[in-house]
């Protein structure tokens, strides 16, 4: 539970953004005390990767008020120095490359954590219903019906799929400063900030200090690049395009990741044309090949030849969107699981499954049964059940080849394996999050 103190302080810090939109917050760092570190300490995850100095969240808990007293005493006094970033690379969905990650220190994370909680009250009042990500009290899924509704609602059938190249890569800083600037000018935050940006980054044994970007991975990057994208996206979308448009229009953003919807194509495409030039006023640039334009239709006009002149289908946080037919026989927008990240998730079964190969019958089916339920509680969607289901059978396929391989003298049969599972059964797939139109 959030200690009281924390919460008063971060309810003033809400309510003078409230009430003066235009104010620059000049003194922020008074309300960090003992109390509002040991609370950050407690926001930050302890299971995560050791950042560069090796530090474990349980090695910092062994002498946590000695420790979180210093580091708010070096935060305030400005000695605080941010180490440089852990760089790791995951690969992108649809095999598109490797995405960097930044994987910072642990005491990084806490105080990384303590400036979030402050800029957060502060922003939530400037922010715009549109984003999604990385906000309290908001999640994939109110954006994922928000982008349903704006196509079956609003009749937003003209959609604008859009992907910003290298976004955390290539963040302009001086531009992120003079966004900042309008709204927070208080010396020791904006300090630290600029601490984070220029940290560095340590890989195959080498720090090398980018000039642009901000570390994915990292605690502060998420409010960094909302706060960002608010200014150049959503407020220039709301003032000065959206009144010159023929019809309604929706715009759904989760961070950098975003969705135009439109009921008129000429709208769509005036959008469009002008979008890479608002970006590159930025210093950003939309990616020629994955930024596109998509006739969203129930029913498409086709070209002479008879085939569709437009992409009809797109994907948008890990779901493919399409049209079909509920039970009822109405026109509706399913969202399955996406082939890449349903490829992207046996995968990541699969490595599971391996590694796990000789540990205890009863670990194995507990770690399974979290994994699963974990994909339920994001794709267990009103639609999706089918998907849900190929994923559990296939996740039982995976469990017996790699148990039949624990031993060379004897195989496990589909029977035996039947067997086993009426005491070590996987939890079956189930809906979470429903529509209740479909």
């Amino acid at each position: 539970m959030k200690p009281l103190s924390v919460s008063t302080k971060q309810e003033r810090i809400a309510r003078l953004a409230r009430q003066n939109p235009a104010m620059a917050f000049t003194s922020l760092n008074h309300y960090l005390d003992a109390e509002w570190m040991r609370y950050a300490y407690e926001c930050t995850r302890k299971d995560g990767a050791v950042g560069v100095d090796g530090q474990t969240a349980e090695g910092y808990a062994r002498d946590l008020e000695r420790n979180l007293a210093d580091l708010l005493d070096r935060l305030k006094s400005g000695r605080y120095q941010a180490p440089p970033v852990r760089r790791h690379y995951i690969a992108k969905p649809g095999g598109g490359g490797a995405r960097a990650l930044g994987i910072p220190a642990f005491e990084d994370k806490v105080a990384q954590r303590a400036i979030v909680m402050m800029l957060e009250p502060l922003y939530e009042q400037d922010f715009l219903d549109c984003s999604f990500g990385y906000r309290p009290g908001r999640n994939a899924h109110q954006a994922l019906r928000v982008l349903r509704s704006g196509i079956m609602d609003q009749r937003g059938h003209w959609v604008v799929e859009v992907d910003v190249r290298k976004f955390f890569d290539s963040l302009p800083r001086a531009q992120l400063r003079s966004i900042l600037a309008k709204r927070v000018t208080d010396g020791v935050v904006r300090r630290l900030i600029d601490k984070w940006l220029k940290a560095g980054v340590l890989e195959g044994g080498q720090i090398h200090y980018p000039e642009t970007g901000t570390p994915q991975g990292s605690v502060v990057s998420p409010i960094l690049s909302n706060v960002f994208l608010h200014h150049v996206v959503d407020e220039w979308f709301t003032r000065e395009v959206q009144p010159r448009l023929r019809g309604p229009s929706t715009r759904v953003r989760f961070c950098d990741d975003f969705v135009m919807l439109f009921a008129h194509k000429v709208d769509a495409e005036r959008v469009l044309a002008v979008l890479g030039k608002r970006l590159g006023k930025f210093e950003l640039q939309l990616h020629p090949d994955k930024t596109r334009l998509i006739d969203f239709r129930p029913a498409r006009d086709t070209d002479e030849g008879g085939e569709p002149t437009l992409p009809t289908t797109f994907v948008f946080l890990g779901f493919l969107h399409l049209w079909g037919d509920s039970r009822k026989g109405n026109r509706v927008v399913f969202q399955f699981t996406a082939k890449e990240r349903f490829a992207r998730t046996l995968k990541v079964f699969l490595q599971q499954c391996r590694r796990m190969m000789h540990w205890p019958l009863k670990t194995q089916h507990a770690r399974l049964c979290r994994m699963l339920k974990g994909h339920y509680g994001y794709f267990g969607i009103t639609g999706n059940y089918r998907r849900l289901m190929r994923l559990h059978h296939e996740v039982r396929r995976l469990w017996r080849r790699w148990l039949a391989r624990r031993s060379s003298k004897s195989y496990l049969t589909w029977e035996r394996f039947e067997r086993a599972l009426t005491r070590w059964a996987l939890p079956p797939p189930r809906i979470v999050h429903r529509y209740t139109t479909a």
